[in-house]
């Protein structure tokens, strides 16, 4: 619900994003809004892009993320800036959890 200032995991509605892949979409305003992303190992992100700005934070696992053709593997504790409209995807190479925020708010995701 969008405003709520209390979001509790276990009360979030997971649904798959992909073969894989898990999301949920956890506290958000019109202008932020903060997405979990749980990934079973071999898992894709499909390459896309979007008008928003996303920041990604690799909270566990591994990825191999390319964006805008370049590709580096991501672990636990690092992070990716993809400014409005770049093309980016992943490929989940250990079984693991991103943390999405995005700017605006994904309205799709609802």
């Amino acid at each position: 619900m969008i405003d709520q200032r209390w979001v509790f995991h276990c009360e979030t509605e997971p649904c798959e994003a992909a073969e894989g892949v898990v999301r949920r979409v956890l506290a958000y305003t019109k202008e932020l809004m903060c997405v979990e992303n749980t990934f079973a190992e071999g898992a894709i992100g499909s390459l896309h892009h979007h008008p928003h700005t996303q920041i990604t934070y690799v909270v566990s696992g591994a990825f191999e993320f390319e964006i805008e053709g370049e590709r580096k593997v991501v672990r636990a504790g690092d992070t990716m800036l993809k400014t409005d409209d770049v093309v980016h995807g992943c490929r989940c190479l250990e079984a693991g959890v991103l943390l999405d925020i995005f700017t605006p708010m994904r309205e799709d995701f609802l």
